[in-house]
C-alpha cells in the first residue's frame, strides 16, 4: 500500500482527495499548512504528495514546500493543485521539480490518471537508478597475494564506518574498484555512489558541477553532491581540484550544507567522502597547491592501493578474470592463459598497473584466434621471444659485454625477476629455476641479491652497498 501526503487549507478538500484515495487502495496523510507538511516529510517521506499552491495562514506557501521538500528528497514526486491556476503558476511549479499541475475544480478521474502515473514514473526511475548501479559496480576485488591482503583488511575494517578514507597509489592500481568495494559493502550500499573526476571537469566549471544551479529560466539542476544524498561521493584525482573549490568543498564537509550556484537556499547533504591521489599530497601542500585542512578531512583513514609490481602472485587470476568479463559482456573467446603466457605477464614491467593489465587481456583475445591456448608470443611488449630456429636478440649493452659479465647480468635480472613474480617466495622461485633451495641462496649472495618487506611482500633487489662481483668490480 503507497503513502501519498495531501496538503491542502480547505479541510473539505483533503477529506474528499483522502476518501477517494482510500477506496483506490492507497493510505493516506494529511497537512493543512506548511509545517505540518514538513513534519510529516521528516517523520516518513510519502510515495507521492498533492500541494496546494496557496495555503491560508501558513509560513510558507506550495512553491516554497516544493523547493524545500524537493531539496531534501528529490525522488518525491509532487502534483500540483490550484483554484487561481495560470501558466505561469503551472511553468514555475514544473521548473521547480513538480511533475503535474492540475487546476481547481478537478476532475477525479484526472486526478487519478495523473497519480498513478507520476507514482508508475517514480518507480521506472527508482529500478533504472538501481539497475545502473548494479551494472556499474565493478566493486569484485581479486587477488591472494600478500600486499592484496592487507588492502582488504584495511578496506573490511573501513565498511561499516561513515569515516572519510584517502586512497593513494599509482594510476590503474584499483583505486575506484577499492572505494566502490567499501560502498557495495556500507550500510549505503543501496544509495548511490557518485565520481568526481576532478581532473576531467574544467575549473571553471567545477563548483556549478558540484553545488548544482539555480535560476529562473531552467530552475533547479541539482549537482553532484545532492546526486550522492544518503550515499558515497568520491573525489577522483583529488589533487587536481582547483584551490578555491578546496576552500568551499571544505566548508561542506564541516556544515554538511551548501548553496546552489545562483540560489540562496541552503542545502542539507549527507554523504560518506571517499578520495584518491597519485601525488604526494605533503608535497602538494608545501607547493601551496593543496589546503592542509582539507587533507586532514578527507584523510581520516589513509589506505595505500598497492601497484601490480608489488602483487604480481596476482596477475594470473587477474589476467582469468578478465578473460571471463570480455568473454561475458563482449562476446571474446574465452581463451585460458598457457603457462609460458602466465609467465610473460608476471615478468613484464605494467606502469599502467591492472588497467593496462586489463587492456592488454583485451587486446590479446580481439587480435588473435578464437580458440586455443594464449601464448608468449601473443602478449604485447613481449620482444625476446626465440624465433623459429631457437634464437633470441641480445640486447646492445648485453652483447657488448664479455662472457662473464653478461652471464652474471643476466643471472641477476633472471633471478630478481622470478623471486618479485613469486612475490618473495624462495622456495617456488627455486622450483621454477630448477635448484634447490641452498644452491638458490648461495647464487643470490654470490650476485648480491637480497630480499626486503614492501607492501606486505617480499621483494628482491639488489644491495648497493655490497660491491658486485664481475660487473662493475
Amino acid at each position: 500500500m503507497s503513502d501519498i501526503l495531501i496538503v491542502d487549507d480547505e479541510r473539505d478538500i483533503r477529506e474528499l482527495i483522502s476518501d477517494i484515495l482510500k477506496d483506490e487502495g492507497f493510505s493516506t496523510r494529511v497537512a493543512s499548512n506548511s509545517d505540518e507538511c514538513m513534519a510529516a516529510i521528516n517523520a516518513e517521506p510519502p510515495a507521492l504528495m498533492i500541494l496546494d499552491i496557496w495555503l491560508k495562514d501558513s509560513r510558507m506557501d506550495g512553491i516554497d514546500i516544493l523547493k524545500a521538500a524537493k531539496r531534501d528528497n528529490p525522488e518525491i514526486p509532487v502534483v500540483i493543485i490550484s483554484g487561481h491556476g495560470n501558466i505561469e503558476i503551472a511553468v514555475a511549479a514544473i521548473k521547480q521539480g513538480a511533475y503535474d499541475f492540475i487546476e481547481k475544480p478537478f476532475n477525479i478521474d484526472q486526478l487519478m490518471v495523473v497519480i498513478q502515473r507520476a507514482m508508475e514514473t517514480a518507480r521506472l526511475r527508482r529500478e533504472n537508478v538501481a539497475l545502473k548501479r548494479r551494472d556499474a559496480n565493478p566493486a569484485e576485488m581479486i587477488g591472494t597475494s600478500p600486499s592484496f591482503r592487507t588492502l582488504k583488511s584495511q578496506l573490511d575494517k573501513v565498511t561499516k564506518s561513515n569515516g572519510r578514507v584517502m586512497l593513494s597509489g599509482p594510476p590503474g592500481a584499483g583505486k575506484e574498484v577499492a572505494a566502490r568495494y567499501i560502498h557495495a559493502n556500507s550500510p549505503r550500499a543501496d544509495g548511490p555512489f557518485i565520481t568526481v573526476s576532478s581532473a576531467i571537469v574544467e575549473p571553471d566549471r567545477m563548483e556549478e558541477v558540484l553545488f548544482g544551479r539555480e535560476s529562473p529560466e531552467r530552475g533547479i539542476e541539482p549537482g553532484l553532491l545532492e546526486q550522492a544524498h544518503n550515499g558515497v561521493l568520491f573525489f577522483d584525482e583529488v589533487a587536481d581540484m582547483p584551490l578555491g573549490t578546496q576552500s568551499k568543498i571544505l566548508r561542506v564537509l564541516v556544515d554538511s550544507q551548501f548553496q546552489r550556484v545562483g540560489g540562496t537556499d541552503k542545502v542539507r547533504v549527507d554523504i560518506r567522502v571517499i578520495s584518491s591521489t597519485n601525488r604526494d599530497l605533503a608535497s602538494e601542500i608545501e607547493l601551496g597547491r593543496f589546503r592542509q585542512e582539507l587533507f586532514h578531512r578527507l584523510s581520516v583513514v589513509p589506505i595505500p592501493v598497492p601497484s601490480l609490481e608489488d602483487r604480481r602472485e596476482d596477475i594470473p587470476e587477474l589476467a582469468d578474470h578478465f578473460i571471463d568479463q570480455f568473454n561475458k559482456t563482449q562476446g571474446l573467446p574465452a581463451r585460458p592463459l598457457g603457462e609460458d603466457a602466465v609467465a610473460q605477464l608476471q615478468t613484464m614491467i605494467w606502469p599502467g598497473n591492472v588497467r593496462q593489465l586489463k587492456n592488454v587481456i583485451e587486446r590479446v583475445l580481439i587480435l588473435g584466434p578464437d580458440k586455443g591456448e594464449i601464448g608468449p608470443n601473443e602478449i604485447p611488449g613481449n620482444d625476446t621471444q626465440p624465433d623459429e630456429e631457437g634464437r633470441v636478440v641480445l640486447s646492445g649493452s648485453l652483447a657488448t659485454l664479455p662472457l662473464r659479465e653478461a652471464r652474471e647480468l643476466f643471472e641477476r635480472e633472471y633471478l630478481l625477476t622470478q623471486i618479485n613474480r613469486f612475490g618473495g617466495n624462495i622456495s617456488r622461485t627455486a622450483t621454477f629455476v630448477g635448484m634447490e633451495r641452498s644452491a638458490l641462496h648461495r647464487k643470490l649472495k654470490s650476485l648480491n641479491v637480497v630480499t626486503s618487506n614492501r607492501t606486505g611482500n617480499r621483494i628482491a633487489h639488489v644491495d648497493a652497498d655490497e660491491p658486485r662481483s664481475g660487473v662493475g668490480s
